[in-house]
């Protein structure tokens, strides 16, 4: 999934060690746009996003999954970014081909068969 939207909140990074070695994360809170604007609270593990890039009042580009667990009985849901940029920052590899100016190729001229009709 993908949301653009606007950093409001960085909150402290936490660090920590576990069974594959040390941790960061890092938590954001964006604001969407349009007429009832909504705030996300985002994760972000490790060094997916630069200091630079989080700054408030930047636009960002999220690539990001939801992912919901369930823990005695009741349910939480994570939003998880795996990448981070500015707003139309985009490194232009993307998933698209970029658009070509190559002129459309010509019509086929199949001639004039008439009425015969293959069916």
């Amino acid at each position: 999934m993908q949301l653009t939207a606007k950093l409001v909140q960085v909150l402290p990074v936490q660090t920590g060690t576990g069974k594959n070695g040390e941790w960061r994360k890092h938590t954001i809170v964006v604001e969407t746009d349009g007429m009832y604007p909504k705030k996300i609270c985002i994760t972000i593990w490790g060094d997916k996003a630069s200091p630079e890039v989080l700054k408030e009042g930047n636009m960002l580009d999220i690539s990001f999954d939801l992912e919901s667990r369930e823990f005695n009985g009741r349910w939480y849901t994570d939003v998880k970014a795996w990448k981070v940029e500015l707003a139309g920052a985009s490194s232009g590899g993307g998933d698209y081909p970029a658009p070509s100016n190559a002129a459309p190729a010509a019509p086929v001229d199949f001639g004039d068969s008439g009425d015969d009709l293959p069916f």
